[in-house]
């Protein structure tokens, strides 16, 4: 597999503590697309230290309108969704190559010092539902080839959180193969929803999806994530800049 085929979509607010080891951890070869709504340099960290292979658009949005818009502007055949927060471990854009005979192909994200053992037992968890026929995708570590997302709609834009499991189901419920690699992981290297509470961090996701997955969530709940998320910024901002 050529890593040009591969377009990293990347949204990003106030992740300036992030950006430069998620950017270390990225190969050059590999196109990059920022959807950005930071108030501080994250734009500016990104410019200086990857101009190349590299298209920051600014946009205020909800992570949901932020990789499908991410989606939209990529001209390549794979799109990898991922977050600033985690690193990329060596090796695994080549062990890419030996797993992409699915439309979907996610992995967990696993952390190196706090709340390890959770981060494992959470990757647990997926490879179960995974086996129960219910994909537990996380966008952290999110390849989709970019056919399947366009044959399915994309990204449910009234969707604040839980937005990269809906669109797999989707995806699988469309006949297309869809792969869990355990052997293919993330790294997290900032923990503030675990911070927050373990118990309510899962207790969150499982009960939500659990809902989205048997259509059983109401419509006025689509768009809201109970407090839990990070306040969403509404709007667009000014313009739209791009690093090429």
């Amino acid at each position: 597999m050529n890593l040009e085929s591969i377009t990293v979509v990347l949204p990003t607010r106030n992740e300036a503590g992030n950006i430069g080891a998620f950017l270390a951890s990225l190969p050059q070869a590999v196109h990059l697309i920022v959807v950005d709504a930071s108030e501080d340099e994250t734009p500016d960290i990104i410019q200086r230290e990857r101009p190349a292979r590299t298209q920051v658009l600014r946009r205020r949005s909800t992570i949901t309108q932020a990789r499908q818009l991410g989606a939209e502007v990529a001209l390549t055949d794979w799109l990898l969704f991922t977050d600033a927060d985690i690193v990329f471990p060596d090796g695994y854009f080549d062990a890419l190559e030996r797993v992409m005979d699915a439309a979907v192909v996610y992995g967990p994200k696993l952390s190196r010092d706090r709340f390890a053992a959770y981060y494992r037992w959470f990757g647990y968890g997926q490879q179960c539902s995974h086996w129960l026929g219910i994909p537990a995708a996380t966008g952290s570590n999110l390849l989709v080839r970019k056919d399947a997302l366009i044959a399915v709609g994309g990204f449910d834009p009234a969707l604040v959180c839980n937005e990269d499991s809906e669109l797999v189901w989707r995806i699988k419920r469309a006949g297309y193969r869809i792969r869990f690699e355990p052997s293919l992981p993330v790294y997290a290297r900032d923990h503030r929803r675990l911070d927050s509470g373990l118990w309510r961090k899962t207790c969150h996701s499982v009960f939500r999806c659990a809902l989205l997955y048997w259509d059983l969530i109401p419509a006025r709940w689509r768009g809201a994530d109970w407090g839990y998320w990070s306040p969403q910024q509404s709007g667009r901002a000014p313009g739209v800049s791009r690093v090429e």
